[in-house]
């Protein structure tokens, strides 16, 4: 899992459109990412993890203000 992060994370980062689908609708464009449909659970993990990395850029940040989390 950790290297399916890694991946979404870099797509994330060097995408603008992916980056922008991201920050309006994270959970979306997760799966659209991984073109499959996760249970909430396991999407939920794999969000938490992207989101992890992101905090290094800040981007993080933001995404959590949207999602209504601290």
């Amino acid at each position: 899992m950790q290297a399916k992060v890694t991946e979404l994370v870099e797509r994330i980062r060097s995408d603008e459109k992916i980056r922008a689908a991201f920050q309006k609708n994270p959970v979306q464009a997760l799966e659209t990412l991984l073109g499959v449909d996760l249970p909430d659970e396991q999407l939920q993990a794999v969000l938490r993890g992207v989101q992890g990395k992101l905090n290094l850029d800040g981007l993080g940040e933001k995404l959590s203000g949207l999602l209504g989390k601290k």
